[in-house]
């Protein structure tokens, strides 16, 4: 009998579409794993894995754009500055209906007890209601409530469930650690789009709402990367560094106790936490990884069989 290959799928928001191209590299070469954890925005792709729907989310992954992305994320204070109900339920679209039980492999997300700061394993009940709560990033996504606890993102506390994905079966382990992403932020161009004698086109006009309203809350967050004057941090901007900075700390820290028999790293340095629409160039990323570690991943499987 060989043994039971598990994968844990680490946490990153954006930087998750990686996961699709590991597992699709993976696949490629004949290693499908057994058993799947995911925390995050991992939770949610593997999740789309466990229920055989992982060319479904590509393919909607692939498709955002930028405007897609801030249609998707309805800003408004309730909790969290992003209520994520719209991104949320075009993802119920996508994954398995029904319960964590009826998937076709061993799967379960990890969330935070916001109260006791406790690891929650959601090993039952529904599907999305568990990728809710695992992905409920503090301070941009309300807590979920679940039994009677309230709960958030489970990178908090585990980024990279190995232990978990022991817990459900595996024998050997291949962990996904996408990484922390650190402040790196140029500063926000004061320059504004051309009014013209309002003869804008739809696309246009509709853009620059989406965006007014989302700058109102989470200024302009998904401007990473220009090639600009470099300004303050903003709150957001402090947030989300901040809580991956701990998140690098404690992947390291619990990687140590209990380390995978292989771990990845995609090369996502190009990637912010909310460039949902470069998810060609995470997915390469995945598919580069595995292919850099393909002499070990075969080495894995020569050995598990």
């Amino acid at each position: 009998m060989r043994a039971r290959i598990g994968i844990a799928l680490g946490g990153g928001a954006a930087r998750g579409w990686a996961h699709i191209g590991v597992l699709n590299a993976l696949a490629a070469r004949g290693i499908m794993p057994d058993v799947v954890s995911g925390a995050s925005i991992g939770s949610l792709v593997g999740a789309a894995y466990a229920g055989d729907r992982l060319g479904e989310l590509e393919a909607w992954v692939l498709s955002l754009s930028r405007l897609d992305v801030l249609k998707l994320l309805d800003a408004r204070i309730a909790g969290g500055v992003i209520e994520g109900n719209r991104v949320m339920q075009a993802i119920e679209q996508i994954l398995p209906e029904g319960d964590i039980g009826s998937l076709e492999r061993p799967y379960a997300a990890v969330a935070t007890d916001l109260d006791s700061g406790r690891a929650v394993w959601l090993r039952d009940g529904p599907i999305i209601a568990a990728v809710r709560a695992s992905c409920a990033m503090p301070g941009l996504m309300p807590p979920r409530r679940h039994e009677d606890a309230w709960l958030v993102d489970g990178g908090l506390v585990d980024p990279v469930p190995v232990t978990l994905c022991r817990m459900l079966g595996a024998d050997v382990v291949i962990a996904v650690d996408l990484g922390a992403f650190h402040y790196r932020r140029a500063g926000r161009s004061e320059t504004q789009p051309d009014e013209g004698s309002g003869r804008r086109s739809r696309a246009t006009q509709e853009t620059r709402s989406y965006l007014e309203r989302l700058q109102t809350f989470v200024g302009d967050w998904l401007e990473f990367g220009k090639d600009e004057t470099p300004a303050e941090p903003g709150l957001l901007d402090v947030i989300a560094a901040s809580i991956n900075i701990m998140q690098e700390r404690i992947t390291r820290a619990r990687l140590a106790g209990d380390p995978p028999e292989i771990e990845l790293s995609p090369a996502l340095d190009g990637i912010a936490l909310m460039d949902f629409h470069k998810a060609r160039d995470a997915i390469a990323a995945g598919e580069a990884v595995v292919a850099a570690r393909a002499g070990d991943l075969e080495e894995l499987v020569r050995v598990a069989r």
